[in-house]
């Protein structure tokens, strides 16, 4: 029987994907069994598996979920060519989405470790794909003499870990906002790619 608009498993779905994101970021993957994701959303334990067909499948859900929003997004911005300014587009963004994020962001780093070996290989791909767009911005920068880094690949993962690392101490709340904190980075990294 087809599913009705608005039908009860279209509601239920998102708040068991809620609730596990939520319940993964506070209390680790390990420690949230699928009776507690099911007394989140008010569900009995057994009417999970109309939604998800276990744990490990809501987690790897929720990572390619996270990783395929962050790919959407970062496709929808403005092409730069300049290296300087699409590095300094790049900083920007990254902290920009991240922020509005931090649980997903949160398991997308910690708990990928929980990953079965053909789901973590998935989500690397995914994430290779995003790391590769700032790498190539770091090439073109280093081509054009505009930057010096001995090694770009290492440059990118050192780049992409200072950044995510916003999230772990921001909040809305705190004497910067966002904007001038973007800025402070910005000015980090260009002392990081030694721009003349």
């Amino acid at each position: 029987m087809a599913r009705t608009q608005g039908s009860h498993s279209d509601i239920t779905g998102p708040r068991v994907r809620e609730a596990a994101l939520r319940l993964f970021a506070q209390q680790g993957y390990a420690a949230v069994s699928m009776r507690k994701i099911a007394a989140d959303v008010g569900v009995q334990a057994g009417a999970l598996y109309n939604y998800t067909p276990d744990k490990q499948s809501l987690l790897f859900d929720l990572l390619r979920g996270h990783m395929d929003e962050l790919l959407a997004v970062r496709a929808a911005q403005p092409v730069v060519e300049d290296p300087v300014a699409a590095l300094e587009e790049f900083t920007r963004f990254h902290i920009r989405f991240h922020a509005k994020r931090p649980d997903a962001v949160f398991i997308a780093y910690m708990e990928l470790r929980n990953l079965e070996q053909e789901n973590f290989n998935k989500i690397e791909s995914l994430r290779r794909i995003y790391e590769a767009q700032l790498e190539a911005i770091l090439q073109r920068g280093m081509a054009e003499g505009l930057f010096q880094i001995p090694d770009p690949r290492i440059a990118t993962m050192a780049i992409i870990a200072m950044l995510t690392g916003v999230n772990t101490w921001y909040s809305e709340k705190g004497r910067l906002k966002l904007s001038e904190i973007e800025g402070i980075y910005w000015d980090m990294v260009r002392k990081v790619v030694a721009m003349n």
